[in-house]
């Protein structure tokens, strides 16, 4: 790898500008939430969730929570499982293609895809944190 791309590779701020990234849709969604907390309890009412208020805290902390595990790189493993977990939620309660008719079923199909890498990425930030073996040996 080229030295100029590994030093940058190396460096914290790149990892934490990475993680940000990566759960920016996570975040950004629970900060709007929290900024209009009546339409996040009308969403979570329109998908059937009761009491629509609770879950409506539930997701914001959930995404706002397990954001900022990620982005300080402390307990990643918790905040990437939580928002995995929440986000493979989504799919049966939202993103429930597998019932609908075309073109619906095909663009929901892609959202579910899009989740799905979304789970394995989160996957990747939970195993690439993990103290090494070697490591957690001594």
């Amino acid at each position: 790898m080229p030295a100029l791309i590994d030093s940058i590779l190396g460096t914290r701020w790149f990892g934490c500008l990475a993680r940000a990234v990566l759960t920016s849709m996570f975040w950004l969604s629970g900060i709007a939430k929290l900024a209009d907390f009546p339409a996040a309890t009308a969403e979570m009412a329109h998908f059937g969730l009761e009491p629509p208020a609770a879950f409506a805290a539930a997701v914001i902390v959930t995404q706002l929570v397990g954001s900022a595990l990620i982005i300080a790189n402390r307990r990643t493993w918790l905040g990437a499982g939580a928002l995995a977990v929440f986000t493979a939620l989504t799919i049966p309660i939202v993103h429930h293609f597998w019932t609908m008719d075309e073109p619906f079923k095909t663009l929901e199909f892609y959202v579910v895809m899009e989740h799905v890498t979304v789970i394995g990425a989160l996957m990747v930030v939970a195993w690439k944190s993990a103290p090494s073996p070697a490591a957690a040996a001594h």
